[in-house]
């Protein structure tokens, strides 16, 4: 039998024995789809106009045109937000950065746009959903250069290599409408916080707009190292980049799939959040699948998503499968040449996972209480064998308890990328798995919340064995 059958058995088994479902029912909150129908193609094309006249959004570009360039767009971001509800708290977030390198070519004011919905319950722990607002224009490519993507290292038809100081100074200034890089992640991200805000959550929301992203991921780099400094609980970070077509250049096309990049790490938090978008997501919206990736980005790129995992948050990317390189960093990126429709789907994948996330419990903790005093041992998960051949799981609450009807343990064999097996135990913290061992499985725990929201899977996963130096007599 493999594990896969096996597991089953074992699901069937409990369920016989322990008089419960084996799967706590996913449940489908009539508040999320409420405002999932609120998410307006019109109001998304509207911002995405607006973003396109202001001709480049350039984080070098000239700050002080009232029409044009980066510091027209991001007072307008700001003031447009304002305008949703006196319940969103928005502001710029401030950053001076020093020339360097080739594409910081001079000292500069880099301004991140962000809009908090504070919390009612759980307002120190906060769901962010973000996009980059700043744009890019390559220019002309060299003769014999094959269209890509652009800057990032690694990318196809990478045309930075041979570019001058002069160039950058001079591409700074062309047009560079940016309708779909990121455009359309800005119009989601500022779709969901017009929609969002005129609700309440348990959590605080976060909507995040990015400068400098086309500089290296210097906002959300920035953005992330002052969150770790300041302990900021962020739970997970949904950051969407390049969500606006949906044909790519070699003709495929389709507007019912989106990809969802996590990190190479297996249970990391960052593939347990990519997990949950994917189950939430299809769950809100059937019609649009989810592709998990268990990868950083697109081979040998980044995005904003990045520098939160540096700091250890959870974070993912969505982004289309189908893009078309030959629009990206060059003065085609506009609204003609990219899908509204499209962008709005994707919009609303967004808001069911955030909003599931924001009215949801906390994830639970499977790691023991840290004690008064160091033992000097290494915590581990609080998984053990019972008698040998049981698995005894452990967990505490990590945020309120009255608002948690129970908790799901989660199972799946260790080849398998998704939890194939789910056994909802009740309000209860800890159950044992009679013959079940802990050494052939994966296995984890979610809280349920009292209005049928979920938590983030926390998973038992073991530190590494160190390697140990051994003394020998000489």
């Amino acid at each position: 039998m493999n594990l896969s059958r096996s597991l089953t058995a074992i699901a069937a088994s409990i369920s016989l024995t322990a008089g419960f479902a084996p799967a706590q029912d996913k449940a489908v909150h009539p508040k999320i789809q409420e405002m999932m129908k609120q998410v307006s193609e019109v109001r998304i094309k509207a911002v995405l106009q607006k973003l396109e006249s202001f001709g480049t959004r350039h984080t070098m570009s000239n700050a002080d045109d009232p029409v044009h360039g980066v510091g027209a767009a991001r007072t307008w971001i700001l003031n447009e937000m304002k305008s949703y509800s006196p319940k969103l708290e928005v502001r710029f977030e401030k950053f001076r950065v020093k020339k360097q390198g080739l594409r910081i070519f001079k000292d500069v004011d880099l301004y991140n746009v962000i809009a908090y919905l504070p919390g009612k319950k759980m307002p120190e722990t906060v769901v962010v959903v973000s996009a980059h607002y700043d744009s890019l224009n390559l220019g002309t490519r060299p003769a014999g250069a094959a269209a890509g993507p652009g800057t990032e290292a690694g990318a196809p038809g990478n045309t930075t290599a041979n570019m001058t100081l002069a160039d950058f100074e001079k591409n700074a200034e062309l047009p560079a409408p940016g309708v779909c890089d990121d455009g359309s992640g800005t119009a989601a991200v500022m779709e969901l916080a017009r929609v969002m805000s005129q609700y309440e959550f348990d959590k605080t929301l976060a909507f995040y707009v990015f400068a400098g992203e086309e500089q290296g991921l210097i906002g959300s780099g920035l953005q992330a190292a002052k969150a770790s400094k300041e302990g900021q609980a962020i739970e997970a970070v949904l950051n969407n980049d390049i969500i606006g077509t949906d044909v790519s250049g070699n003709g495929r096309m389709g507007n019912g799939s989106v990809s969802v990049y996590s990190d190479e790490t297996m249970d990391s938090v960052s593939q347990q959040l990519s997990r949950y978008v994917r189950e939430i997501g299809e769950r809100y919206l059937p019609s649009m699948k989810i592709n998990t990736v268990f990868m950083g980005d697109r081979l040998g790129r980044g995005g904003d998503q990045t520098p939160f995992q540096w700091e250890g948050f959870a974070a993912v990317r969505v982004s289309t499968p189908n893009e078309m390189y030959a629009n990206q960093h060059h003065a085609t990126d506009t609204l003609a040449n990219m899908s509204v429709p499209y962008t709005a789907r994707v919009a609303q994948v967004n808001l069911a996972v955030a909003a599931s996330l924001a009215l949801g419990p906390k994830p639970p903790a499977v790691m023991p209480a840290p004690p008064a005093s160091g033992s000097g041992r290494r915590p581990t998960p609080m998984i053990a064998r019972g008698g040998g051949y049981d698995a005894v799981l452990r967990w505490r609450a990590a945020g309120p308890e009255e608002g948690i009807k129970g908790y799901a343990i989660v199972m799946r064999a260790t080849t398998s990328p998704y939890w194939e097996q789910e056994v909802y135990v009740g309000k209860v913290n800890t159950y044992t798995l009679k013959d079940v061992s802990i050494d052939d499985a994966k296995f984890g725990v979610k809280a349920i919340g009292v209005n049928g929201t979920e938590s983030l899977v926390t998973s038992y996963a073991f530190p590494p064995r160190q390697k140990v130096e051994i003394e020998t007599i000489q």
